[in-house]
């Protein structure tokens, strides 16, 4: 991207500050913040006193790096699953949010993944009993891994939220996301 996409602007705020303005809107109660690159900076520009923040002194080594440390502090407490967020998809709804924690909340199933158009997005809900196997996990593998040999027990949950898809890896597609409306390219010409 060139930019740190925490603080890349998304309807008036950082994409960061975005996603947590939505996960409380969602009533999710607790929020950890995992930063790496930049830490420092993202901290003195974006408001995080909704959230716990962990330092990934290890974010070179990928994003699984930076799950497993998000995971370490949570898994003090034994939450019975995480909504994985991705700071790239700044455009998801609480709604979409607060369906996935119905879903797990009611299925219990390891894996609630939300889908749109027949393609399957983020956020993810992510279940305590594959915390041990996420954490397990080597630098080059990805938290996909663990996703994929559960599949069998993972729900699939339709939504109506295009911003599910919308993951902003590159300047055009930050573009085409902060586009007007009347100028934006409809959600299947996203460059992502």
């Amino acid at each position: 991207m060139g930019r740190d996409k925490p603080l890349l602007k998304y309807r008036g705020r950082t994409f960061l500050a975005t996603l947590i303005a939505t996960l409380r809107a969602a009533g999710v109660e607790r929020i950890v913040v995992v930063l790496g690159h930049h830490a420092e900076e993202i901290r003195e520009s974006v408001d995080l006193s909704a959230a716990e923040v962990v330092v990934n002194p290890d974010y070179r080594l990928g994003q699984t790096s930076s799950l497993k440390a998000g995971l370490r502090v949570l898994a003090h407490d034994e939450p019975a699953g995480i909504v994985m967020c991705l700071v790239d998809h700044p455009a998801i709804s609480a709604d979409t949010l607060r369906q996935l924690i119905r879903r797990f909340r009611a299925t219990g199933k390891p894996v609630i993944i939300p889908e749109t158009d027949g393609k399957h997005g983020h956020p993810v809900m992510l279940g305590r009993e594959l915390f041990s196997e996420i954490l397990a996990l080597g630098p080059d593998e990805g938290a996909d891994r663990v996703i994929r040999k559960h599949r069998t027990r993972t729900e699939f949950i339709t939504v109506n939220d295009p911003g599910i898809l919308l993951d902003v890896d590159n300047p055009e597609a930050y573009r085409q996301l902060t586009a007007p409306v009347h100028k934006r390219l409809d959600k299947h010409s996203l460059v992502c």
